[in-house]
This record gives C-alpha cells, sequence and structure tokens, in this order.
C-alpha cells in the first residue's frame, strides 16, 4: 500500500481520508471480526497458507495483515512486533476498523519442568508486567483473558490432539533482564535472580512479552481476547529448543478455535443469549440436562 497518503489534521487518532490506519495502514473492510495476532510479521503469510481464501492488505512497519476465510468464517491476521507498545497500537487500530475477538499467538518460555519444548500453552491470564497497560488503567486490574476464547482453544487443542497446557501466564517487557536472564556484559539487578523461582512457586507457566497487553486492553474495551503459545525454552531445564512442528501446532489450533468461536457466536445470536455455555451445544437455552 502506498505510504504517501493523505492524513487528516486529527492528531488524537491519525487517519488518512479514507480511514486508513496510522501504523498498520489497513481502512474499514480490511479485516474481519476475528483476528490472529503472531509477533513475527513472516508468520502472517504460514497463517494464511491454512485458509481457504485469502489476500495480502497491507505492510507497514512491522505490522503484515492478511485476510481470508477459512471454513466459511472471516478470519484476518496482522503482526504486532515484539513488546506491548506496538501490540497495543495493532490492536486499537485493528479495533478501529471492526476487529472484535483476538487471538494473540507466539512463542514463550516456559517455567515449569512438565512443559516440554513443542509444547503448547493456552493463557487463562497473565501478570501485568508488559510496561504498557500500565498506560491503560491501574495495575491492581487483572489480564484475563475471555472464557470463551479459552473454552474455544482447549476444544481445538483436543481436536487436534495437541500437547497443551492451561494457565497463567507472565508478561514482561524485556525478553532478557526482564525475565530474569543476565543483560549485555552480564549485567544484572539482585531482583532479577528470584523472578523466576517467584513466578515457579505461584504456579505461573511461561514467560512472553505480549498476552497481558492484549488481554487487558480488550477487556477494557469490552472485546474478547485469549492468547496460544508455542514453548521454545525449558528455563528451569536451561533448554532451547525451536520446533517448527510445535508454532504450526499453534496456528492450527488458533485457526480451528476461530472456526469454533464462529459456531458458537451463531448459536448464541440463534439463542439471544449472550454468553456461551455448554448446553446451547444441545439446543437447550434453559440449562436443564436432555
Amino acid at each position: 500500500m502506498a505510504q504517501d497518503l493523505k492524513w487528516k489534521a486529527k492528531a488524537n487518532r491519525p487517519e488518512s481520508a479514507d480511514q486508513s490506519q496510522y501504523h498498520i495502514r489497513c481502512r474499514p473492510g480490511d479485516v474481519e471480526k476475528y483476528v490472529l495476532l503472531p509477533g513475527d510479521p513472516e508468520r502472517v503469510g504460514q497463517m494464511a497458507k491454512l485458509w481457504d481464501e485469502q489476500r495480502h492488505v497491507a505492510t507497514y512497519r512491522e505490522h503484515v495483515t492478511y485476510t481470508g476465510k477459512v471454513g466459511g468464517v472471516g478470519i484476518s491476521a496482522c503482526s504486532t512486533g515484539a513488546g506491548g507498545p506496538s501490540t497495543a497500537s495493532a490492536l486499537e487500530e485493528l479495533a478501529e476498523i471492526g476487529a472484535e475477538t483476538f487471538l494473540r499467538v507466539g512463542t514463550c518460555g516456559a517455567m515449569q519442568e512438565d512443559i516440554a519444548p513443542g509444547d503448547l500453552i493456552i493463557c487463562a491470564g497473565a501478570v501485568r508486567n508488559d510496561g504498557t497497560s500500565d498506560q491503560y488503567v491501574d495495575d491492581k486490574y487483572p489480564a484475563v483473558a475471555n472464557q470463551e476464547v479459552v473454552m474455544a482453544l482447549i476444544e481445538a487443542a483436543e481436536r487436534l490432539g495437541v500437547n497443551y497446557h492451561v494457565g497463567i501466564g507472565y508478561t514482561a517487557a524485556s525478553f532478557f533482564c526482564g525475565q530474569g536472564r543476565p543483560g549485555f556484559r552480564n549485567y544484572n539487578q539482585s531482583w532479577m535472580h528470584t523472578i523466576m523461582d517467584d513466578m515457579q512457586r505461584a504456579g505461573v507457566l511461561n514467560f512472553e512479552m505480549e498476552a497481558a497487553t492484549v488481554l487487558t486492553l480488550s477487556n477494557l474495551f469490552q472485546l474478547r481476547a485469549g492468547a496460544i503459545f508455542t514453548a521454545v525454552a525449558n528455563r528451569v531445564k536451561d533448554e532451547f529448543e525451536y520446533k517448527g512442528e510445535g508454532v504450526e501446532q499453534s496456528i492450527a489450533v488458533a485457526t480451528e478455535a476461530t472456526k469454533i468461536l464462529s459456531y458458537w457466536d451463531d448459536l448464541k445470536k440463534q439463542s439471544g443469549k449472550p454468553y456461551f455455555y455448554p448446553s446451547l451445544l444441545l439446543g437447550n437455552q434453559g440449562g436443564q440436562t436432555l
């Protein structure tokens, strides 16, 4: 997309004359309600290969966007880059042009001994140390995944027969020091030596850098979000193994979860219910066992 767009004098919410968004260069009609959010721009094309239809929408900065259909469901993917600030910009602008449900799909480092590289982690909530979400709301506000998205990810993982774990993650604002790793020239602070042990004892599953931003903003904006990660490291065992198969599995699970959410959304609409619950699958709106 051309970068010499004509911009309105609207500093609070910059967009071009055709409503193209400042960071992602997409406009209304370019994205669907369901959006996958990888960090890596190259992963967007990998996601789109699983769809029945796909088209490239825009590439600007770290944001690559594709839109298409899978199983008759409209789906989009937009890369966020690494960390909270660029993730927040992408999410805000995607929401501005019609996105409603976000599935963060990425990689992480596990901090529980039983999670092997290649395993998937479904994020039910996140410790908010991303920095960015603090710019939106008090730090006591929780970063919680939408229950429907979590259930859809679990259902998808079961359908595809992958190894997965469900729990709380830790979103850091730094890949190195913020996750208890030494910085350049072995730079460190005392708190960095205890952060992983403290989070392990609290039952936290993994380190990553975007989930808390996605979950917090989505809840504040009355949108839905969840996250799924492929473990590429086990920090307890000091193992690092990037398994392409695991990354492909997380993409497949997120794609399948999108189709599941669309089906559940249709059920809610047909029954006039605001939330999904299992009895809707039985055609029973009253909650009684059939």
